[in-house]
C-alpha cells in the first residue's frame, strides 16, 4: 500500500485546511485518486480530519461542482461526503447518515417508486435499495487495494454516525432501537464479503487485508445491539484466514477483546482468559483507558479462574469496584462478597458483568469450606459445620438440604474431591489434595 512521503505532506500543508476552497480541496482530492495515493484520499474522506470544519466545504448542494472535475462514482461519493459535513455543522446526525450511507453506498432513487415516504422510513428505504458506490470504485480496481484506507475511513464514520442518529431519534421518540446500527452492519458486511472474497491478486495487493478492520466494526455494533451470535462466523472467517497474524497489532488488540468477551458470556473461560490477556498485554501502555477497559472483563475471568488482581493493579487502573470482591473471593467471606455486589452493583450492571461476578458466589463458598476443613482437621466433616458458617455469613435462609445442594454442586465442578455421606450427615474429603487449585478444574 502506498504511502505519504513527508515531502507531500509538506506540499499539501501549504494550504490550511481552514482556508481551502472547494476546487482546492477536489482538486487534492482527484490528485488523490489518479495517484493511488489511498492513505490522503482518505484523511479527504475522514471526519478526523481538519477540513471538515472548514464553512467553505460544508455544504447542502456541492454535486455540480463535483461533476465537474471528478469522475463516477467519485463525484457522488465526495459530494455526499460534503453533504454531510454540512448536516454535521448543524448537528443533525440522521441527516448526516443519510449522507454517509451515500459516500459508501450510491442511492437507485428510481427504485423507491413515486410513493413518498416519511423522513425516517426514506433514510430506511435508501439503505435498503443501493448499490454500491464507494464499493463500485473498490471493486473496479482489480487486483489492487490502494483503497483500503478509505474504506477504513468511511466505514468507520458509518457507524458513528448510524449511532449518534439513533440517539438523536430515540431522543424524538422516533425509530425503533438498533434500525441504524443495524442496517449500517448490512452495508459493512457488503465491504466485508468484497474483501473476504478477493482470492485472486497476490497477498500484498489483497483486499483480505480489510477483513479484520470490518469484523471489529461489526463487532461494535453486534455488541451495542445485544447480537452476539452474529460474532460467530466473523470468528470462523479470521481463524480461518491465513493473514490472521499478520494484521495491525491495534487490530488484532481490539478483535481479541472482543472474542474473549463473547467467550467469556459464552463461560467459555479459558478462551476468554487467553484473548483478553492477549489484548491487555499488547495494547500500548499509553492506551490507559483501553487497558482499564480490557481490565473490566478480564478480572472477572481471572477470578473466576483463581487468580486474583493485586491492589496495586485495581489502585493503577482506578477499578477500586473490584477491591472487596477480590478480598471477599479470596478469604471466602460470602458476606462480604454481597455487601460488595450491592455497593458496586450499577457500575456492574453498566459494563455487563454483574452476573459473571455473581458466578463468583460458588467459588466463595469453596474457599468458605475449604477454611472449615483447616478448623476441624478432619476428612469427615459434619454437615452442620458448614450450615453454622453460612449462618456466621449472615445466610439466614438456608438449611440442610441446601448445604447438600452446595456441596454437590461443588463437588460436581471439581472444587472439592469427596462424596456425601447422607446416612451419618457428613462430607467425606479425600485424603490427598481434597481442595484442587481453581485453575486446574475450571
Amino acid at each position: 500500500m502506498q504511502h505519504l512521503t513527508a515531502a507531500a505532506l509538506g506540499q499539501r500543508s501549504e494550504v490550511s485546511m481552514a482556508h481551502i476552497t472547494l476546487n482546492q480541496y477536489l482538486q487534492q482530492v482527484l490528485e488523490a485518486i489518479e495517484s493511488r495515493d489511498g492513505p490522503f484520499c482518505a484523511e479527504m474522506m475522514s471526519f478526523r480530519h481538519p477540513h471538515v470544519a472548514n464553512p467553505r466545504l460544508q455544504l447542502s448542494s456541492p454535486e455540480e461542482k463535483c461533476q465537474q472535475l471528478l469522475e463516477p462514482p467519485y463525484d457522488e461519493m465526495v459530494a455526499a461526503h460534503l453533504r454531510c459535513t454540512f448536516a454535521v455543522s448543524n448537528h443533525d446526525f440522521v441527516e448526516a447518515y443519510k449522507c454517509q450511507t451515500v459516500v459508501v453506498q450510491y442511492p437507485l432513487l428510481w427504485v423507491l417508486g413515486v410513493k413518498l415516504c416519511s423522513y425516517v422510513e426514506n433514510v430506511l428505504c435508501l439503505l435498503l435499495n443501493a448499490a454500491t458506490s464507494f464499493l463500485r470504485a473498490f471493486q473496479a480496481h482489480k487486483e489492487e487495494n490502494w483503497a483500503l484506507p478509505i474504506m477504513f475511513a468511511v466505514t468507520l464514520d458509518l457507524r458513528i454516525f448510524a449511532n449518534n442518529a439513533e440517539q438523536q431519534l430515540q431522543v424524538k421518540g422516533k425509530g425503533n432501537v438498533g434500525d441504524m446500527l443495524e442496517k449500517a452492519a448490512d452495508q459493512l458486511m457488503s465491504c466485508f464479503r468484497v474483501c473476504a472474497n478477493d482470492n485472486r491478486a497476490g497477498i500484498d495487493d489483497s483486499k483480505r487485508w480489510g477483513m479484520l478492520f470490518l469484523i471489529n466494526q461489526l463487532f461494535k455494533i453486534y455488541f451495542k445491539i445485544n447480537k452476539l451470535h452474529l460474532c460467530k462466523p466473523l470468528i470462523r472467517a479470521i481463524d480461518s484466514n491465513t493473514l490472521k497474524d499478520e494484521y495491525s497489532i491495534a487490530q488484532r488488540v481490539t478483535y481479541k477483546y472482543y472474542v474473549g468477551r463473547k467467550a467469556m458470556f459464552d463461560s467459555d473461560y479459558k478462551p476468554a482468559e487467553e484473548c483478553l490477556s492477549f489484548s491487555f498485554t499488547h495494547c500500548h501502555r499509553s492506551c490507559q483507558r483501553n487497558k482499564r477497559l480490557i481490565l473490566i472483563y478480564l478480572l472477572p475471568v481471572k477470578m473466576l479462574l483463581g487468580h486474583m488482581p493485586t491492589h496495586q493493579l485495581l489502585k493503577k487502573y482506578d477499578l477500586m469496584q473490584f477491591a472487596d470482591v477480590t478480598k471477599a473471593v479470596g478469604e471466602g467471606n460470602l458476606l462480604l462478597l454481597n455487601e460488595a455486589l450491592v455497593k458496586h452493583e450499577t457500575f456492574f450492571i453498566r459494563c455487563g458483568i454483574f452476573l459473571i461476578l455473581e458466578k463468583l458466589k460458588i467459588i466463595t463458598y469453596r474457599n468458605l469450606f475449604k477454611k472449615v476443613y483447616h478448623l476441624l482437621k478432619t476428612h469427615q466433616l459434619p454437615l452442620d459445620a458448614f450450615l453454622v458458617s453460612l449462618r456466621m455469613m449472615k445466610v439466614e435462609d438456608v438449611d440442610i438440604d441446601e448445604v447438600q445442594c452446595i456441596l454437590a454442586n461443588l463437588i460436581y465442578m471439581g472444587h472439592i474431591k469427596g462424596y456425601i455421606s447422607h446416612q451419618h450427615q457428613k462430607l467425606v474429603v479425600s485424603k490427598q489434595n481434597p481442595f484442587p487449585p481453581l485453575s486446574s478444574v475450571s
